[in-house]
């Protein structure tokens, strides 16, 4: 793929040669670390400069350079890890005029090695004052402007180290995901589930009803599906004997897309023998409890629904509704009277909902379901029947 190179991309491409002039390789070099900018600022945030000086401790820290400033001989920059940044401070008469070279000639974006000692600067802020520093990989395009950093949303989602880079509320999105995940597996193998991996290439499509990705195995000579959903193989494995079963995979849906919806996501099925509803409902809820926990350290989470802050707690037991039960509670219509089809749908041209010609009662009853009751559940809620 060729790519236009506008001037920044040049000169750091020439940057890039004089590296590899200098015997210094532009990308990927070991670097031990010692510490991280997490560690570093929560272990002497709270220090004075001069308990710092007391200590005379040094660190080998790495990460993105993101902030860059100063002139002649002396210079700082602000290096970004998975953590955070930490700033760091050099001096040529104290790395060494090769050393300062490579960091002068640096550019936003590539990651250094330094090592230095731990000091605080006249303005309270937890400094690394490099004796050592290291190129370790050369960024070749330019970062996102600092000042607003990575706003455009396609971008967002197609360039996601872009985000990463630019937004670390999305870095720390990722890792909130990881502990859920974490946290669900761990949730179920307390409890005697069996994780396992069934197909994802299946020579007929089903287990829920979505249209398929179809692909073409050359060996044998067929036509396969992507698979929609684990459900068919996790109940045969219950049909086995494992009574206790559950995958956390890809699933494929080649159909639409929104906020919501995407062709490849990752889904949670668990299936178990002898049990019935209100097993998997408590199951349920256990998980979500588990996993607020996780990440927020706590089972009352903090939200902004139609911009107002909203609690959510769900550390109260999740509230059980039959679907009919929640639209009679919400607007006073008792969906379990004997009806006729006909009345059903005089009540629904009464309340303004559409019906279509396929419509049955059941379509008619979910139909007021969601006008009616869906957005007005903000606790946690249990809806069945």
């Amino acid at each position: 793929v060729s790519i236009e190179l506008n001037d920044q991309m040049k000169v750091r491409r020439e940057k890039m040669e004089e590296l590899r002039e200098k015997g210094i390789s532009p990308f990927g070099k070991k670097f031990i670390r010692t510490t991280d900018s997490g560690e570093l600022h929560q272990n002497f945030d709270a220090d004075s400069k001069e308990d710092l000086e007391a200590k005379a401790l040094t660190a080998m820290i790495a990460g993105r350079m993101m902030t860059k400033r100063g002139k002649g001989k002396v210079g700082f920059a602000n290096l970004q890890d998975r953590e955070g940044q930490i700033q760091i401070y050099v001096r040529k008469d104290i790395v060494g005029e090769e050393n300062y070279d490579i960091f002068k000639k640096s550019d936003l974006g590539d990651i250094l090695g330094v090592e230095g000692d731990v000091i605080k600067t006249d303005t309270g802020e937890v400094t690394v004052k490099a004796t050592r520093l290291t190129h370790l990989s050369k960024a070749l395009h330019p970062l996102p402007e600092k000042w607003h950093g990575l706003t455009d949303t396609e971008t967002r989602y197609r360039k996601r180290y872009l985000d990463l880079i630019s937004n670390h509320e999305s870095l720390e999105r990722f890792r909130m995901r990881s502990n859920i995940i974490s946290s669900v597996r761990k949730y179920l193998d307390d409890r005697g589930y069996l994780e396992v991996e069934t197909p994802v290439l299946e020579n007929q499509a089903g287990g829920a009803s979505a249209k398929p990705f179809t692909t073409h195995h050359n060996a044998l000579d067929m036509e396969l599906f992507l698979r929609v959903a684990t459900e068919l193989h996790l109940k045969r494995l219950i049909v086995g004997g494992m009574e206790k079963v559950y995958e956390i995979g890809r699933d494929f849906r080649n159909e639409g897309m929104d906020n919501t919806h995407n062709p490849e996501f990752t889904m949670l099925e668990c299936y178990e023998a002898y049990s019935d509803l209100r097993d998997i409902m408590n199951l349920t809820e256990g998980i979500f409890k588990s996993a607020a926990l996780s990440v927020a350290s706590s089972t009352v989470v903090e939200v902004e629904l139609s911009g107002k802050k909203t609690s959510i707690d769900l550390s109260k037991n999740f509230k059980r509704l039959h679907m009919v039960d929640a639209i009679k509670e919400k607007i006073g219509i008792d969906f379990r009277k004997q009806m006729t089809f006909e009345e059903a749908v005089n009540i629904a041209v009464n309340h303004g909902i559409e019906v279509q010609r396929h419509f049955t009662i059941g379509h008619i009853i979910n139909e007021f379901f969601e006008k009616f009751v869906e957005e007005t559940l903000i606790q946690p809620t249990f809806i069945f029947g």
